[in-house]
């Protein structure tokens, strides 16, 4: 693993109960079975595999919404025990852009609320320097300064992704897990969200943890791709190379299905 990772699994395992099984003995889900990854700042990890693979919940890991049932979540080099205080730092730190802006934004706050709520929660700045840092964001993201003011449903599916980027930049993150964040978007604007991110990641320096089932845009955004299957990371490397020389089953059979212009 890398001495300058910001965040980094060591050997991490999530188990949940089912609702199957028999009343004193549940059956139990490996949702996450032995992943060690690592993620630095300035560098893009790409997550790709089916749905259902485990990549969420492994997103949810490293952002700190997820208890591990064994392994190390470490935090600059510091293991990191997931209780509301440790959460709290980790958060500061590594933030979220999840699939869905429709649901992700509370669709009863203002715009300019909803990138404010941060500095509140963790206490930062003052009223002026909050104001200051919005208008920046909006800046940074490509939305005009009127968009403060209007509720999630009254702009565009694009406007809501790019809302979610900026209130994920709020307290200036060293990386960024953006899981799926183009798939409930239309296709015209997919493009347009992938090269924010990526522009965003070189202009500040970010890391970048992007999860897709789709293992073409994930090549084209990562500098590193791991590829999951039920729980495990059955294989990882730079991207290029797994793409074009990928050495699991698995690999193989995503890049099958990859459609062709030939």
């Amino acid at each position: 693993m890398s001495r300058t990772a910001v965040i980094e699994l060591d050997d991490v395992h999530v188990v949940h109960k089912a609702r199957t099984g028999t009343l004193f003995r549940r059956d139990r889900v490996h949702a996450v079975n032995g992943v060690s990854l690592s993620v630095g700042k300035g560098e893009t990890l790409g997550l790709v595999g089916e749905s259902g693979c485990g990549k969420s919940t492994l997103a949810r890991v490293m952002v700190g919404l997820q208890p591990v049932t064994s392994g190390r979540v470490l935090h600059q080099g510091v293991e990191t025990k997931l209780n509301a205080a440790g959460r709290r730092r980790l958060g500061r730190s590594v933030s979220v852009v999840f699939q869905d802006p429709a649901t992700a934004l509370n669709p009863r706050m203002l715009v300019r609320d909803t990138l404010l709520d941060p500095f509140a929660v963790h206490g930062i700045g003052t009223r002026d320097e909050r104001e200051a840092r919005v208008e920046e964001l909006l800046d940074l993201v490509g939305l005009p300064r009127s968009a403060l003011d209007v509720l999630p449903r009254q702009i565009s599916g694009g406007q809501r992704q790019r809302v979610a980027i900026a209130r994920a930049l709020t307290l200036n993150p060293d990386v960024i897990i953006a899981d799926e964040p183009t798939s409930a978007l239309d296709v015209s604007v997919r493009a347009q969200v992938l090269n924010l991110l990526m522009d965003l990641k070189e202009q500040l320096g970010l890391g970048l943890v992007f999860i897709s089932h789709d293992i073409n845009t994930v090549r084209f955004i990562s500098d590193r791709m791991a590829v999951m299957l039920a729980g495990k990371i059955v294989e990882t490397g730079p991207a290029e190379k797994v793409f074009t020389a990928p050495q699991h089953d698995y690999t193989r059979t995503l890049l099958s299905a990859v459609p062709s212009l030939l």
